[in-house]
């Protein structure tokens, strides 16, 4: 699915920066790296962005586009 908007936990916007971490990893960096220059101290917030699984992709193979 979609990240989510807020943390679970604590409500913290943090779909803006899933991009950003996305990319960041492709180049290289580690994901403390990205999360510390994102400012996220709160594990909840991180683990948001850590554990995160695409799966929208794997979903849309069951829709039909007729019924």
């Amino acid at each position: 699915m979609m990240i989510p908007i807020r943390c679970y936990t604590c409500g913290k916007v943090i779909a803006h920066l899933y991009d950003a971490f996305l990319e960041g990893l492709k180049e290289g960096k580690t994901a403390k790296e990205l999360l510390d220059s994102f400012n996220l101290t709160r594990y909840c917030c991180r683990r948001m962005l850590i554990t995160h699984v695409e799966l929208i992709d794997d979903i849309l193979i069951f829709s039909s586009p007729t019924r």
